[in-house]
């Protein structure tokens, strides 16, 4: 039973909103189960937020290497869902004044914005930083002009890697912009390739993900697929 009634409950979701798409008359059966996604989106953030309690607590006990880290960031953890949770610094709305929680949390100068603005912007854009820069160190080290596809692959990556910089426009500077061969600038290349080639590419792969994400729909509802409830017997 505990593996059946997700199941059923999961196909009955499933097919009522797929009816609901095609049939207006049941779009009111489609709202009732969004509105129970919601519901059950906010208890898993309740059981996200327990687990990483688990696990940094843990860690911070045993004195793991790294301890530190999970102490801060159960600092800013607590710190963030106070703040927001509590509306601390927020104004009331003006249409509710006596009501202290009237106003949004993430009102422009609340201590909740300030966070957001001044600690997690910043540390998501260090972060994809840094990931750029993985990313350029291991496609150095991974392309290798072995055969013909590595070849254009390695020339493609050049081209737009140049044309993306100052370096490209400086380097076929000579080109004449209204010439005939205004094309081969590399500026104009790499808008080329990424309006051409990158959305040939993008777009067969779109329609092997819509078919695989069709299948795989398909599959869950008819209950072919029953990964998603975890091992063990019925």
């Amino acid at each position: 039973m505990k593996r059946t009634i997700p199941l059923l409950i999961a196909m009955i979701a499933g097919f009522v909103i797929i009816v609901a798409y095609f049939i207006p008359a049941t779009e009111g059966w489609a709202e009732y189960a969004n509105i129970w996604f919601d519901i059950l989106a906010a208890i898993a953030f309740i059981l996200g937020g327990g687990s990483l309690l688990k696990i940094h607590l843990r860690k911070i006990s045993d004195r793991r290497p790294g301890w530190a880290f999970s102490a801060i960031t159960l600092f800013v953890f607590f710190a963030t869902l106070i703040v927001g949770l509590g509306k601390i610094g927020v104004h009331p709305n003006p249409q509710y004044p006596d009501r202290t929680w009237s106003g949004s949390y993430f009102e422009t100068g609340s201590p909740f914005d300030f966070l957001y603005e001044f600690g997690f912007k910043p540390l998501t854009a260090t972060m994809f930083a840094m990931l750029a820069f993985y990313v350029a160190s291991a496609a150095f080290r991974a392309f290798r002009a072995k055969n013909v596809e590595a070849t254009l692959l390695l020339g493609t990556a050049f081209i737009i890697l140049l044309g993306r910089t100052f370096a490209g426009p400086a380097l076929t500077s000579f080109i004449p912009p209204d010439g005939a061969f205004a094309g081969l600038k590399l500026e104009n290349l790499t808008v080329t390739i990424m309006k051409v080639f990158n959305t040939a590419g993008n777009r067969a792969i779109m329609i092997g993900v819509a078919l695989g994400t069709a299948s795989v729909s398909l599959k869950i509802l008819l209950g072919v697929d029953r990964s998603y409830l975890g091992s063990g017997e019925d």
